[in-house]
Order: structure tokens, then C-alpha cells, then sequence
């Protein structure tokens, strides 16, 4: 198992730990959908910079699904996963978790309950 390193955000030059602690401890970018490769040359984002990086390239993903090729969308096909992260599967309104398109790809289908984000 590789050891935890102290890493500079190649972004905002923020400290931060990157590594498996175990096994069954991955590192936190493991919780995010492995959607991107960082380009040549550059190194690890800190926890806020990777999960803003996420959340735009998500964004920019979603913005080319319409209903008609929803259906056909990479994000049913990323390893499934319960955990949630907020601005990028949900955001709270009123103390309410609204799903966002992203969630809503990811399941692969419409659950037909007239969802406020659903792509299908």
C-alpha cells in the first residue's frame, strides 16, 4: 500500500494529504468519478480544486446530453457508488437534497418521478 504524501496543489498551492491509507482506506480522490486525467506535466489537486475541476468538466458534460441521446450517456457506465457529493450529484435547497442531471445520468435511466434536473 503506498504511503500518505504531503502534496502541493498544482493549482492553488495548498498542502494537502494524497494516498492509501489501506486496503479499505483509498485515498479522497476516490470518491470522485474518474472522469479526467490531469494533463502532462501537471500533479495532484487539493480536495476544493479537484472537486471544482470535477464539477466544471461535469457540467461541460452535461450540457451536450438532451433527451435523445440521454439514454446513450457515459456516466451509466462509471463504477457504481453510494456516496454522494454535494455540488456535483445533489445541492440542498430549503434543507432538501435536489438530485442534479449528473445523478441522474449516472443512474442510466428516468425513475419517473418528474425529477427537477432529470436529463430523460
Amino acid at each position: 500500500m503506498n504511503a500518505i504524501k504531503v502534496k502541493q496543489c498544482s493549482n492553488c498551492g495548498t498542502n494537502f494529504d494524497c494516498g492509501d491509507v489501506s486496503q479499505e482506506k483509498k485515498c479522497w480522490c476516490n470518491d470522485f468519478p474518474p472522469i479526467f486525467t490531469l494533463s502532462e506535466g501537471a500533479d495532484c489537486l487539493c480536495p476544493d480544486c479537484f472537486k471544482n475541476s470535477c464539477a466544471i468538466k461535469i457540467e461541460e458534460y452535461v450540457a451536450t446530453i438532451s433527451p435523445e441521446n440521454a439514454l446513450e450517456n457515459k456516466a451509466k457506465d462509471l463504477p457504481k457508488t453510494t456516496y454522494l457529493i454535494e455540488g456535483i450529484d445533489y445541492y440542498l435547497e430549503n434543507g432538501n437534497y435536489v438530485f442534479k442531471a449528473w445523478f441522474h445520468l449516472k443512474r442510466g435511466s428516468c425513475c419517473g418521478n418528474g425529477c427537477r434536473h432529470c436529463p430523460y
